[in-house]
């Protein structure tokens, strides 16, 4: 990982935690601090993020909720688990940058105390499948090394037959996934794109080939896979730049070691975009053509979002020999039909397909 820490704070309510003990120990070279609650968490007028300090706090929210998603796009029925927020990673399109007020990256010390309530919910629900996923708020795996979050989760989830946790990363922080001894119910997932974005717009993020090597050893290690493409961007020859992604893919995975691949194109809200141009003012990827979709978010226009997703399905689709679970995250019946040939028809309908998907894999 390209990034260093350079302290660590730790939020009033977090000290007693084994967590808590285990990080400072482990980095005991950088300085630690206690805080209050409300210190130094102000909104950052300045737009520093604060990616060089390690914040330990207490949670006191709700550690699992739904996709929030909108009611005009098909959702896919997804479970957050918050297990803390920030990344260290910069990519220039990142929502968190307009979505979180408070700097640092913040790592919730008390995750292994709110699993047994986890537990209980899954439990409660035997014909529901639970997909859980820790990368909406963090990278799942780009602090794996710090928390060891992983391990804790593979423990939790190898007897909860009606689940799973998918781990989605950009990372090569795989150390631990691999000294896991069970690997029932865990997905590891990797956004792909092509290798010019990748270069250009995901800062401090490992290279296309560095991820993939990374998949190959987890699949060839027993671990079920996931990959996404999002967000797709349009950039010069990027037909040309997502077969080489595509190409690579065929020289490092095997598609049916693959549970399912996700597609979106590029959208942000409108708070999005000043913030993008003030820190990453090299940036391309507002250059195209943009609406303001339903859910308040700018898009591209629908027959540029269809050619796009159109092109890489039909690219996996060749490369694999068949469907190896594509869906899109967060489109309309319409663009589903004009772009894949087929449509969940709702929310509810695109549930059930990837659920069927988990119980084909288990």
């Amino acid at each position: 990982m390209k990034f260093k820490l350079n302290k660590i704070q730790i939020e009033e309510g977090a000290e007693n935690f084994s967590l808590t003990s285990e990080i400072t120990k482990r980095f005991c070279d950088i300085p630690a601090a206690n805080i209050k609650h409300e210190e130094d968490a102000s909104i950052r007028k300045d737009l520093n993020l604060h990616k060089d300090t390690l914040r330990l706090l207490s949670f006191e929210g709700e550690f699992l909720k739904p996709c929030p998603g909108t009611n005009n796009y098909i959702c896919c029925g997804y479970q957050i688990l918050n297990i803390g927020t920030g990344c260290p990673l910069d990519c220039s399109y990142c929502i968190l940058q307009a979505y979180f007020n408070k700097p640092g990256l913040r790592i919730f010390v008390n995750l292994e105390d709110e699993l047994s309530k986890l537990g209980d919910i899954i439990n409660k629900s035997p014909e529901r499948i639970f997909r859980i996923g820790t990368g909406e708020f963090t990278d799942s795996l780009a602090l794996d090394g710090i928390h060891y979050f992983s391990r804790l989760l593979a423990r939790f989830i190898s007897d909860k037959k009606n689940s799973v946790v998918e781990l989605k990363t950009k990372t090569t922080e795989i150390n631990n996934l691999l000294d896991i001894k069970t690997r029932d119910r865990m997905i590891i997932s990797w956004s792909l794109n092509s290798p010019y974005i990748i270069s250009h717009e995901e800062h401090k993020a490992p290279s296309l080939e560095q991820r993939l090597i990374a998949a190959k050893r987890c699949q060839e290690d027993g671990f079920v896979t996931g990959f996404h493409f999002d967000p797709l961007i349009l950039h010069a020859g990027w037909k040309d730049q997502y077969q080489r992604t595509m190409d690579l893919m065929d020289k490092y995975l095997n598609p049916k070691k693959i549970i399912w691949m996700s597609l979106g194109c590029i959208r942000f809200v409108p708070a999005l975009k000043p913030i993008i141009l003030k820190r990453h003012p090299e940036t391309i990827i507002l250059d195209g053509e943009f609406i303001q979709g339903l859910d308040g978010k700018f898009r591209y226009l629908k027959p540029v979002r269809i050619e796009i997703y159109t092109f890489i399905r039909e690219q996996i689709q060749k490369w694999a020999g068949f469907d190896p679970g594509i869906y899109m995250c967060m489109e309309s019946d319409e663009i589903w039909r004009k772009s894949l040939d087929w449509s969940p028809g709702d929310s509810d309908g695109l549930s059930d397909y990837l659920d069927e998907r988990v119980r084909s894999f288990w």
